[in-house]
């Protein structure tokens, strides 16, 4: 069987450097890397699907006040919204980083904290690719049992988080300071969201727990197999 082909949002304008951690993460556990972004080429198949990282996502979308000071790409929340729209009812494995968990949040109808560092006074910046913040997985959940781990250390990359939870979200992780940090679906056999970035911590076996687990269930619905 071919490798099961995994698309993974991004920007137009995405660094190539940033995009080979993306590819990497996929292609070593056995998929077949798709670069979406506005520009390309939309597919009409996927076997899995990772809503990357990136840019602020559009207030107006979750009802949050609009920050000045941000950049946002209009043309890459469309974008990824119709991916959730047209996938997940086909129970195609989705796996949300940073930017993609709070999507896939919105999408299902929940809200954002729109800036993390206003709403909780003397929170620590940390902006670090480097696995510096502790979080806790909640037992028996699905990140749990993937993850293999009850705490983990992670990177930290964003000034956002999911605050009201979506339709069937479940929120199964959170870091020290109570902010949220996964959360995944009651409704769907893979539909998962973390805050940091897991293709970044090539070394760290959780991590590449998530990633390989999201191939795996890629292969499975190739095959047209169910949990």
């Amino acid at each position: 069987m071919a490798r099961p082909l995994i698309g993974i949002t991004t920007s137009d304008a995405k660094s190539q450097l940033a995009w080979w951690f993306d590819w990497f993460a996929v292609w070593r556990h056995g998929g077949r890397p798709l670069r979406l972004s506005p520009a390309r080429p939309k597919p009409d198949h996927l076997d899995g699907l990772i809503i990357g990282g990136g840019d602020d996502i559009e207030a107006s979308l979750y009802g949050g006040e609009v920050q000045l000071d941000v950049r946002l790409d209009p043309a890459r929340d469309e974008l990824e919204l119709n991916l959730l729209e047209h996938f997940i009812p086909l129970n195609t494995p989705v796996l949300g980083i940073c930017r993609g968990a709070q999507l896939i949040n919105i999408h299902l109808g929940g809200t954002l904290d729109p800036d993390i560092y206003t709403t909780h006074e003397g929170l620590k910046r940390r902006r670090t690719v480097l696995p510096r913040k502790t979080v806790d997985i909640v037992g028996a959940s699905q990140l749990h049992r993937l993850l293999g781990v009850t705490w983990c250390r992670v990177n930290s990359l964003h000034h956002q988080a999911v605050n009201q939870a979506g339709q069937g979200i479940d929120i199964v992780a959170r870091d020290r300071d109570g902010l949220v940090q996964g959360i995944e679906s009651r409704d769907h056999d893979f539909l998962i969201g973390v805050q940091w970035h897991p293709e970044w911590l090539i070394f760290n076996r959780p991590q590449q727990r998530l990633i390989r687990a999201l191939v795996a269930a890629a292969e499975r619905h190739q095959a047209g197999i169910t949990r």
